[in-house]
């Protein structure tokens, strides 16, 4: 049976005898236990008391799209939200519905992800309830060149979506990242991109974000990584899903209009490293030493080192603070 259907009848604040639940699903009571074993593996705990039922350990925000639509207000006529239980990867999946003509707006947001992606390559997996994972598709009658500068864009929005829901504390770390202001990781960006040098493009936009972070997965993160709530923020995952579309609503349309060069001042004024010593690490194992100046109009990294000023693009590098 579903174990999704099954936490979605359980809460924290009381005890549901199994025949109870086993009538409501209509399955034996036998597939309950069965399903609440498979809860385990989706990291939930279950409280069981002889004689009284189970209830969750803690509650589950489950994502909405009712919600959301009601958030988005309306911005909602420029989505298409789907929602998921359980999917490998929503960059995964979107990008095979970009291949197949689907039109810009697309929204797939996941409860768990198996495959989830970061950049580089990295594996992103929130707990259930614990991290927001969608990606939109966007389409640009721009060429895949004039998109330099779109992540940085995304990491914009997602900022100001955080900052309009009182969080305080938000940064951004070029070229993808959601940080403290002591660089803490609080989320990411993954943008794919398909298309024709001179245009039309079709662009996935995967964003994560930690809202709540238990000790077992942060002590098994390979950087410094923080949550929302730790931040103050105490909403949910639809409020802050609706808010981060509904910045992506305005941004991207103006980012094919201007590219990013007027978004500039904003994100530097947000940027963890600007101005500070740091290290740039290469796709050869080099390790680069300078400080981070900025970003240049087209969203290149402004780095200097000894011997001059570099102008750094995406690619496979990464920004580190300077030991």
């Amino acid at each position: 049976m579903d174990t999704y259907a099954l936490l979605r009848l359980l809460n924290a604040d009381e005890f549901r005898p199994g025949p109870e639940l086993a009538e409501a699903l209509g399955v034996s009571r036998a597939s309950v236990s069965l399903a609440l074993k498979s809860a385990a593996e989706l990291g939930v705990e279950v409280h069981t008391v002889k004689g009284r039922g189970y209830r969750l350990a803690r509650p589950i925000a489950w994502l909405d799209e009712a919600q959301v639509a009601q958030g988005l207000g309306p911005s909602v006529r420029y989505f298409d939200l789907k929602l998921f239980d359980e999917i490998d990867s929503t960059n995964t999946a979107l990008l095979t519905e970009a291949h197949r003509g689907a039109p810009a707006g697309l929204v797939y947001a996941a409860e768990r992800q198996t495959s989830g992606r970061g950049r580089r390559g990295r594996s992103w997996q929130g707990e259930l309830g614990d991290a927001l994972m969608f990606s939109l598709l966007w389409r640009f009658g721009l060429g895949v060149a004039d998109l330099s500068g779109l992540s940085l864009a995304v990491g914009l929005a997602v900022a100001r979506a955080l900052e309009g829901l009182g969080v305080v504390d938000v940064r951004l770390k070029w070229p993808n990242d959601i940080v403290t202001s002591v660089g803490a990781k609080l989320g990411g960006i993954l943008i794919e991109v398909a298309g024709e040098a001179h245009g039309p493009s079709s662009v996935v936009i995967g964003i994560g974000l930690n809202l709540h972070l238990s000790e077992q997965l942060r002590g098994g993160l390979d950087q410094a990584a923080e949550s929302l709530a730790l931040l103050g923020y105490s909403g949910d995952r639809n409020r802050l899903l609706a808010a981060v579309l509904a910045e992506l609503a305005q941004l991207l349309p103006a980012f094919e209009q201007q590219g990013f060069a007027p978004l500039l001042p904003d994100w530097e004024a947000r940027h963890a490293m600007q101005g500070a010593p740091a290290r740039l690490l290469q796709p050869n194992g080099e390790v680069l030493e300078g400080t981070a100046l900025g970003v240049a109009p087209d969203g290149a990294l402004r780095f200097a080192t000894a011997q001059g000023e570099r102008r750094v693009h995406a690619g496979e590098v990464s920004l580190r603070r300077a030991l």
